[in-house]
């Protein structure tokens, strides 16, 4: 009787553990950070106050270069060298995409939704039309054709540094 009792408890106990969070892939980040690159508005001008093939607002780049790669790049040094751009993005979009893969039930392509409407806000809901909608569609449909693809998997020259916790 002690040992069933016991056994019962210990199932439980068990049972009432939180699930461990699935990490995100390599596969589905680089997926990610192409699909990001290719999704990235195409302003026709050359110097458009945005950084590297994604996009990159100047203001953010040394806080996430120093998050991502532990010093601080300007958008200078981002724009000159598509690997480093391809690295800090990598890193955000990892730690983007894991966390809005749980806030959005393990649905991969929900996550990848609100991870697009982030990247282009600051907010991972809200982008249900306009051009903001059109983007994050347009973000969905690369990481479709990109999965389907051999992966292009994210770069990593200085470490596999991933943060625990980061700030946009």
């Amino acid at each position: 009787m002690r040992l069933l009792l016991g056994g019962m408890i210990v199932s439980l106990g068990l049972w009432t553990l939180p699930v461990q969070a699935q990490q995100v892939t390599d596969t589905q980040v680089g997926a990610l950070v192409e699909a990001l690159r290719l999704a990235a508005p195409k302003t026709g001008k050359t110097n458009d106050g945005l950084y590297s093939e994604w996009q990159i607002t100047p203001g953010i780049i040394p806080s996430w270069s120093k998050q991502c790669i532990g010093r601080e790049l300007t958008p200078q040094e981002v724009e000159a060298s598509p690997a480093k751009a391809r690295e800090i993005v990598s890193c955000i979009a990892r730690r983007e995409l894991q966390k809005q893969y749980v806030a959005g039930n393990r649905n991969e392509t929900t996550a990848v939704r609100r991870t697009a409407c982030w990247w282009m806000t600051g907010n991972a809901t809200g982008c249900k039309s306009g051009a903001t909608a059109t983007y994050v569609q347009r973000v969905v449909d690369f990481y479709q054709q990109q999965s389907a693809k051999k992966p292009v998997e994210p770069i990593s020259t200085s470490s596999n540094y991933r943060p625990q916790t980061l700030n946009k």
